[in-house]
């Protein structure tokens, strides 16, 4: 690689790497108390003490390295570059030859050029635009053209409505980088050559119905028409605007604009149409610096530039005469924002040389400028200049290494990544800024700005000087206490420190109790020298103790130190601890450091101090003090790793601490890391803790005792123990929980660990536990262990199935597996569940009967009396079903005596005149009456059955011979009864009990008509006179106790008859089968007195 290059790789991704070393600071452990040292490692005090001699100030060099570093990317681009722009890290070049180079910095490999479709005769590229979040690309020309192009295009997009030549854009800096995968530009303003001010917006979605411009508007003109080199507006506040601030620049003017936004809405309107409404009639705030140049930039500089609520806090405006800079105030109250704006004029330089010389010098215009925190960073057309923005010191100066005939084209910096470049028309060039603040401290220490001047002090010489000056800047303003304490912190001479001491100790006794401010210097100061005097006696006895007896310096600072002790304990409520802690630590004093910490209860740092001297009893005795927990928990993990066994006891000792927040330590004492495992023969005091808070603290939760259950998985035994024996104790006498009689631990949790460890016996007895008998017996044969498994075939006591089940499990096992019979026949001794009979189909079919023929023989005796048992019952069981027939034929042969005069109990008419059922209630129905109030009470099912018999015994009546004699004259002798009123209303009944087949057999058509027709009202269905038809027909019963009178042949039916008689005696039995009013009693409890549609006001009061 050639000398002064760098490559592209190795500076666009991180640019400032390549120039300052060490760029990548990684975050420093941060103990509270331990703070390092302001001074280096290399710089002694007592060396900075040499070079003062006289009260002069040492001239102490400054650190070595350039302020800036010029590097020379090795890039060329294919045509002349035109235009430079960088922004979040991408680098976009605009060429002669109207092609777009782009380049990521974080990945400089990927080069990605595209071409805009036109040719370099039809339009000149004048400059490229470059949003700060990258996403959005403007380039514009000479002849008004302008494009666009959106992160991810492949190609440009022509913006017809922009029909201007820009000379600068203002992009909304907070809504961009605010909304990183939004398509839209937001808001921006466009500075054009013709002096105008435009607001624009783009949107790079793709919308049929809208194009990429969504508007483009002209808000305000400039008088004269000049051109708009810079502009820059501020939203505030940035995220949620309600007023702006708009800076414009012209090669000769600045302008300053400020007023409220309009809101956007679909009207219309725009973000700055009231802003720049306001100065239609009145004038802005104008700066106007003449000159004979065209040319200017406008520049802002932010700490913070990538957040996108981060405000500008200085700007630069490059004009004929010089630099006009100043500090921003966006709060103002006036329309002045900047605040303490001054002119620089640009630096002069010798006309024959690049360097500066005393000889003849001229004053040159710079080509562009750049702002960084504490530079002006100047570009001619033969070198880079950087000027401090503090002292308008030229404080760096390089050439450039231009080639023959090669032009400067410009400089421009990456507003968010804070990177500077300076591009010709055939190079490129990364300015990086290496150590910008080095004399800073310097240039506030010449303004006396002390405070200032240590914050940017970076080794020990620099700060010893500034605290010098400041301490004589006290010391001659008559700030005689602040000027000590500068002393104090310097490498200055001050002599009487002894005497100091006496006199300010005296004075603290004296000051009284209600002047604070006065006693806390006071003590503080006393502080500071204490310690000075025992670190100079300590000091001094160790130079002497070769030569000298160093005794009574070595009693006189332990005097001094117990001094100092004591003055802690006396005026402890005066100092302030944080003050006190910086000076005890830039002393070296660990012992009055603990001292105080624990004087002021501060158990925390003392704590911590012993665990990074791994000093653990210490730290565990210092726990033990606190009145509270919370150190407990801080420092359990470290301490349960180095001292279990103390930690545990100290933790026994403090029954409320919360076992939940101690998990992690406890977790710490397993084999977490290969290299740390935990010694086997160790006692696992994790456990013992553990323990101590289940049974003895009673504690339920399911972390702690799930927790247990892993630490027994995973702990092993020493040799020669029983592996799962701790583990079969706490499983078998954990705590249950007594409203779901399960244990507090997850049993699913505790079976995967067990499987996966091999635990045999824990598996068992968690399956157990779960209820999952036969899992527990097969998996406790599987590991042969046979008493574990009759005694969890024993467990489920309340189902003797499945213990029997269990069990034959286990004879299975005994005789097929181990193929011991005697064996097997000791094991029936074992349970009363299992006889031989269970057993014998498990045996092979060749064995010895002599091994268990004892057995078979009182397994047949008892069968044998078990025979004889079931016999007698069966004796019994015959004598009592001849019983209950000889009682039911004699049921068949009750009687009931009938008056001629008795009546209907529905309807009052003699019982006598139709077919009638007599109850052993003694009520008595006509058929058609008790059909009648049957169907009212009986089930849905019931009736669907009455009306399918009904529709059998219709169709089929026509198929069987009738008797007219026996129909119409059921009792001889008995005379046949006057028809009823209502024989209009039956007409399947006579008086005379006629009922003709014919009829019957158009009541069934009418009936079948009525069943498709009705639909789902069975009742209606019901027809009483065809039903009653269908009943008597060859019947006339009295219900449980009736009379059968039948005039049919009595011999042989043919199969239609069986039939008929089968339905009607199943039809018979469902309307006769109960009383229909008592049964009625008990089903109509829940209806109603009154049917719907009747009226009752005899219940009116």
């Amino acid at each position: 690689m050639r000398s002064g290059y760098r490559p592209l790789s190795s500076t666009l991704p991180r640019p400032q790497r390549a120039f300052a070393q060490g760029s990548f600071n990684l975050p420093k452990l941060d103990y509270q108390g331990f703070e390092p040292s302001p001074y280096d490692d290399t710089d002694e005090r007592e060396n900075v003490e040499d070079l003062l001699e006289g009260g002069q100030y040492p001239n102490l060099s400054a650190p070595a390295g350039p302020i800036f570093e010029l590097g020379k990317v090795q890039f060329d681009p294919p045509a002349p570059l035109v235009s430079l722009a960088v922004s979040s890290d991408l680098l976009v070049m605009g060429l002669s030859n109207n092609f777009i180079i782009m380049i990521e910095l974080s990945h400089p490999e990927h080069v990605v050029k595209l071409p805009i479709q036109r040719k370099p005769n039809e339009m000149t590229l004048y400059k490229v635009f470059l949003d700060p979040s990258s996403r959005h690309l403007i380039v514009t020309s000479t002849q008004g053209e302008n494009w666009y192009l959106f992160r991810g295009w492949k190609k440009f997009k022509q913006l017809k409505n922009f029909k201007m030549v820009i000379e600068s854009i203002a992009w909304n800096k907070a809504g961009l980088l605010s909304s990183s995968n939004s398509t839209s530009s937001k808001e921006f303003l466009v500075g054009a050559r013709n002096g105008t001010v435009h607001e624009a917006l783009l949107d790079a979605e793709e919308d049929f119905f809208k194009s990429q411009e969504r508007y483009v508007s002209p808000v305000f003109s400039l008088p004269e028409r000049p051109p708009i080199t810079g502009i820059h507006f501020q939203l505030l506040p940035p995220l949620d605007p309600k007023q702006a601030v708009v800076v414009i620049t012209t090669p000769s003017r600045i302008y300053q604009l400020a007023g409220s936004m309009d809101k956007r809405s679909e009207d219309g309107n725009r973000l700055f149409a009231s802003l720049f409404a306001k100065y239609r009639d009145t004038a802005p705030r104008i700066m106007e610096l003449p000159g004979n140049t065209l040319h200017s930039e406008l520049h802002f500089f932010t700490s913070s530039a990538d957040q996108a609520q981060s405000l500008p806090k200085a700007m630069a405006w490059m004009t004929a005469q010089g630099i006009y800079h100043g500090t921003m105030n966006l709060t103002s109250n006036s329309d002045d924002f900047i605040d303490s704006a001054q002119l620089l004029p640009y630096p002069a330089f010798d006309s024959s040389s690049s360097s500066l010389r005393n000889g003849t010098t001229t004053t040159q215009d710079p080509l562009s400028i750049c702002l960084t925190e504490f530079h002006f960073v100047l570009l001619y057309k033969d070198r880079v200049v950087g000027v401090s923005n503090l002292n308008d010191a030229l404080v760096y100066e390089e050439a450039l290494p231009l080639k023959p005939n090669e032009v400067v084209r410009g400089l421009t910096a990456d507003p968010v990544r804070k990177t500077y470049w300076v591009y010709t028309d055939s190079s490129l060039f990364e300015l990086g800024v290496a150590n910008e603040a080095r004399d800073v401290w310097q240039v506030y220490l010449d303004k006396g700005m002390f405070d200032v001047a240590l914050r940017y002090a970076k080794t020990a010489s620099q700060r010893d000087q500034v605290l010098i000056a400041q301490a004589d800047r006290f010391f001659k303003d008559g700030q005689y206490i602040h000027s000590a304490q500068s002393y104090a912190q310097c490498s200055a001479s001050f002599e009487e420190r002894e005497a100091l001491r006496y006199y300010l100790v005296a004075r603290l006794e004296r000051t009284r109790k209600s002047d604070l401010t006065q006693r806390m210097m006071l003590a503080t100061w006393l502080v500071e020298i204490y310690l000075a005097r025992c670190n100079e006696l300590e000091d001094i006895a160790a130079s002497e103790s070769v030569s000298h007896d160093v005794e009574d310096l070595r009693t006189e600072r332990t005097l001094l130190e117990d001094e100092l002790r004591q003055f802690f304990q006396t005026y402890k409520d005066n100092l302030d601890t944080k003050a006190v802690y910086e000076l005890i630590q830039s002393h070296g004093r660990t012992d009055i450091y603990l001292h105080f910490a624990m004087l002021v209860g501060d158990l925390d740092r003392v704590a911590e101090h012993w665990i990074l001297e791994e000093e653990w009893i210490k730290a565990i005795d210092v726990l033990s003090r606190q009145a509270g927990h919370e150190l407990y928990y801080r420092f359990a993990p470290v301490l349960m790793r180095q001292a279990p066994k103390e930690t545990v006891e100290s933790w026994l000792r403090q029954p409320a601490l919360d076992p939940l927040r101690l998990v992690p330590a406890l977790l710490r004492t397993q084999s977490l890391s290969p290299s740390l495992p935990r010694d086997p023969l160790q006692p696992n005091y994790a456990i013992r803790y553990l323990n101590h808070v289940v049974f003895s603290q009673g504690h339920t939760a399911p972390t702690i005792h799930n927790l247990l259950v892993t630490f027994h998985v995973s702990c092993s035994a020493p040799a020669g123990a029983d592996e799962e024996g701790p583990l079969l104790r706490f499983l078998s006498t954990a705590p249950s929980d007594p409203l779901t009689g399960k244990p507090y631990y997850d049993l699913d949790y505790a079976l995967r660990l067990c499987i996966r460890a091999g635990k045999t016996r824990a598996c068992v007895q968690i399956y157990s536990k779960m209820g999952l008998w036969e899992n527990s017996v097969d998996l406790a044969l599987e590991k042969g262990d046979l008493e574990l498994a009759k005694i969890n075939a024993d467990m489920p006591e309340d189902d003797r199935q499945l213990r029997k089940k269990l069990w034959l499990k286990i004879a299975k096992y005994v005789v097929q597996d181990k193929k011991d019979i005697k064996s097997a026949m000791a094991f029936l001794d074992s349970t009363d569940i299992l006889k031989i009979e269970d057993i014998l189909p498990f045996f092979p079919d060749f064995v010895v009967i002599d091994d268990f023929k004892e057995e078979i023989c009182t397994a047949l005796e008892g069968y044998s009396a078990h025979i004889d048992s079931l016999k007698a019952e069966m004796d019994d069981t015959t004598k009592n079903a001849e019983a209950i027939k000889a009682d039911i034929k004699a049921l068949r042969n009750r009687f009931v005596v009938i008056d001629a005069g008795d009546r209907c109990t529905e309807c009052h008419f003699p019982l006598l005149a139709r077919q009638f059922y007599v109850f052993p209630c003694q009520h008595t129905f006509h058929v058609d009456c008790l059909i009648g109030l049957a169907k009212e009470y009986l089930s849905a099912a019931s009736l669907r059955r009455i009306i399918a018999l009904q529709n059998d015994l219709l169709k089929t009546a026509q198929q069987l011979p009738q008797d007219r004699l026996s129909i119409t004259n059921p009792m001889p002798g008995l005379p046949a009864s006057p028809a009823p009123r209502n024989t209009g209303q039956r007409a399947l009944l006579s008086a005379n009990f006629a009922a003709p087949v014919q009829n019957s057999a158009r009541a069934a058509n009418s009936l079948g008509r009525n069943i498709l027709s009705a639909g789902d009202k069975l009742r209606d269905l019901i027809i009483p006179e065809s039903l009653a038809s269908v009943v008597s027909a060859g019947m006339w019963s009295t219900g449980l106790d009736r009379v059968i009178w039948s005039t049919g042949d009595k011999g042989e039916k043919d199969d239609v008859t069986r039939k008929v008689e089968k339905a009607r005696e199943e039809l018979d039995e469902l309307l006769a089968g109960s009383c229909p009013l008592c049964e009625n009693v008990v089903a109509g409890l829940d209806r109603p007195f009154l049917k719907e549609g009747e009226n009752d006001d005899s219940w009116q009061i």
